[in-house]
């Protein structure tokens, strides 16, 4: 089984912001699949889609509590973090650069620290560049602000490759990913 969670905040307010450019691939994922089955455990605080050997999930937990979401549903599946694959927002990367790493810091981002403190580090990342502000005091603003008109059409074409690049890690080394759907 193969846990793939994109990260964000529920609510329609906030479905076009820049810390959910996790769910917005989750969605996308959905939207492409024929057999789905929604799975609807209360204690897993998310909306799950099981297909195939996979699930897609979207945390309900609201960002900054995302690891009680995953270490439910993990543990409820017996998943391996090797077989976690966690999409979400990096104020880091310049917007549209997309990079894939396993482990690491959570950079000052909450759901990443989240996850961290429920599951432990190694899993799987997929870094979405969404660029930063032009002040660090700005930062929860910038976030939680709506992606342009522009940025939104470009997404289009980057949540796609995400998508592609998700398909090969189900069957790929992570640095095979990496040096095929790195964008920089």
């Amino acid at each position: 089984m193969i846990l793939i969670t994109g990260l964000g905040n529920p609510g329609d307010k906030y479905t076009y912001t820049r810390h959910n450019v996790g769910f917005m691939v989750i969605d996308k994922m959905a939207k492409n699949l024929t057999l789905q089955t929604n799975i609807n455990k209360s204690n897993f605080i998310a909306d799950v889609i099981k297909s195939s050997n996979n699930l897609l999930v979207k945390p309900q937990t609201f960002m900054n509590n995302s690891g009680q979401s995953i270490v439910a549903i993990k543990e409820y599946y017996k998943i391996e973090l090797d077989n976690i694959i966690v999409i979400h927002d990096d104020l880091d990367l310049p917007f549209g650069t997309v990079k894939f790493k396993i482990g690491g810091g959570h950079g000052g981002h909450n759901g990443l620290r989240s996850l961290d403190s429920h599951i432990g580090k190694e899993y799987i990342r997929i870094r979405v560049g969404i660029g930063k502000p032009n002040s660090k005091n700005d930062v929860a603003n910038y976030v939680l602000s709506d992606f342009s008109k522009e940025e939104l059409n470009q997404l289009e074409d980057i949540i796609t490759h995400i998508i592609r690049a998700i398909e090969e890690l189900k069957s790929s080394s992570i640095n095979d990913v990496k040096s095929k759907f790195t964008l920089k």
